[in-house]
């Protein structure tokens, strides 16, 4: 079935290369299946062979179920030590904190550095995700960071305004950051550029000690989960995920 699993790395395609993959059938019986009304897309009759299909379209013939994916999005709370990826040779991966069962098709919608923990979002809906990590959608991080030597209003300035990154040839946008103890701060940036929050506390001559992603967008951490645990997001939050939530 390798000819299958490449057909569904694509977002979309059509009904009859799908069937054809799937069924191992020629076109001429493609065309005859059809026209007989044997194939169902999301419940109801489909004879046009060029019909796309997306990931999340249930499609049966014959009452034969040859697609029922379901779209899932779950947060995990990442623990220090544990490399943002589906696959690593050398370190654990955030997917594999996910029981054997449960880790199928699933991707990272944003990733967290290996030793910095909190909110990481996985889903096998692509167009989320991609919604999720575009500049224009608008979305704030809010990461709570731990330095080593004391904040103060001059911090609070410098994450303000626009920052020059040498080895990217850009600017920043502006972020805010709210000092909460001596050595403690929350900040929130719309960016997630290379270490960006660890390089802007560089600038202003302090090394990140922790950092701990509290929400992206709307979807808040779940207080209740421990490290290295996970749950689905519940409706509403799969609902407002892409709404801009504004900075308090």
């Amino acid at each position: 079935m390798l000819g299958y699993h490449v057909l569904m790395t694509s977002r979309h395609h059509r009904l009859d290369r799908f069937l054809s993959a799937r069924l191992q059938m020629s076109r001429s019986n493609l065309r005859l299946l059809l026209a007989a009304g044997r194939v169902r897309v999301n419940g109801q009759v489909e004879r046009d062979r060029q019909r796309r299909i997306g990931l999340f379209d249930a499609v049966v013939c014959d009452g034969e179920i040859l697609q029922a994916n379901r779209p899932r999005y779950l947060m995990i709370n990442k623990p220090a030590g544990v490399v943002s990826a589906t696959r690593d040779e050398h370190h654990p991966t955030v997917l594999e904190l996910l029981p054997r069962g449960q880790r199928e098709g699933l991707h990272l919608a944003g990733r967290l550095d290996f030793n910095s923990t909190g909110l990481v979002l996985l889903t096998n809906d692509g167009a989320w995700s991609r919604r999720l990590s575009l500049p224009e959608t608008g979305l704030w991080k809010h990461y709570r960071v731990s330095v080593d030597k004391p904040l103060s209003d001059e911090d609070v300035v410098s994450f303000s305004q626009r920052m020059w990154f040498d080895f990217e040839q850009i600017y920043t946008q502006p972020a805010r950051l709210t000092i909460r103890s001596s050595f403690e701060a929350d900040v929130w940036l719309h960016e997630g550029k290379y270490h960006q929050i660890k390089r802007m506390f560089g600038r202003t001559g302090k090394k990140v000690t922790a950092l701990h992603r509290l929400a992206v967008g709307r979807i808040q951490l779940d207080a209740y989960l421990a490290p290295g645990e996970s749950r689905e997001l519940t409706q509403a939050e799969q609902q407002t995920a892409l709404d801009p939530e504004p900075v308090e």
